[in-house]
């Protein structure tokens, strides 16, 4: 139909910080040697996908990620930093469990969902989704009957799965978002609906073949 666009949405590639269960927010970390595979996987799993566009946070976790498929495809990346990751302000770097020890509000508010709290002295998770959200909304317009690939960050893509099943903000999540996974939407000016979720076929497969 003229009036959809097909959006595969990617999560980048593994970095030492995903590894460390460190906060990363707006932090430009490289892709570690495991996130680089993944991204060439995804990128051989991708290629004959019919993608047009695409479009990645411009950190750089997500830009070689990115780059891993415009390699694949021929088509070129454009960066859009609206679509980088929820910003922690000074809780970025911190693992997990130094958040909970010594700042136990801001820990409290992120592990709450509390959707108005900015912990760390960063954004709230209304603003978050309203930026990333409100780009991938633009975005897709642009390519009415196209597909087109978004590759930016976990927190982005929860707020994208929110945002086509109507699970508030403020919920827990229960459902998957596993590196350099594969993530299916479709775009009406209506909004989003998921048509599949966290694809990572393409990854076990490879590992298997390794193995």
């Amino acid at each position: 139909m003229l009036d959809t666009c097909r959006v595969v949405a990617i999560r980048h590639g593994q970095t030492s910080w995903n590894a460390q269960q460190r906060l990363q927010g707006h932090t430009d970390i490289a892709l570690d040697a495991a996130g680089e595979w993944q991204a060439q996987q995804m990128a051989r799993a991708l290629a004959a996908e019919g993608i047009e566009a695409i479009y990645s946070s411009d950190l750089q976790r997500a830009h070689r990620t990115a780059a891993a498929l415009a390699a694949s495809t021929g088509v070129a990346v454009q960066h859009h930093a609206a679509l980088r990751e929820r910003c922690f302000g000074f809780l970025e770097g911190s693992t997990y469990a130094e958040v909970d020890k010594r700042w136990p509000d801001d820990a409290r508010w992120w592990r709450q969902r509390d959707v108005v709290a900015r912990p760390g002295g960063g954004e709230s998770l209304l603003q978050f989704s309203n930026r990333c959200v409100g780009t991938a909304m633009q975005l897709a317009a642009k390519h009415p009957g196209g597909v087109v690939a978004l590759v930016a960050h976990g927190g982005v893509l929860d707020c994208l799965y929110r945002a086509a099943t109507g699970v508030g903000l403020n919920a827990p999540r229960s459902w998957q978002l596993g590196n350099a996974t594969i993530n299916r939407l479709l775009w009406t000016p209506q909004g989003f609906t998921l048509v599949g979720w966290n694809d990572d076929e393409h990854l076990l497969a490879a590992q298997q073949t390794l193995g």
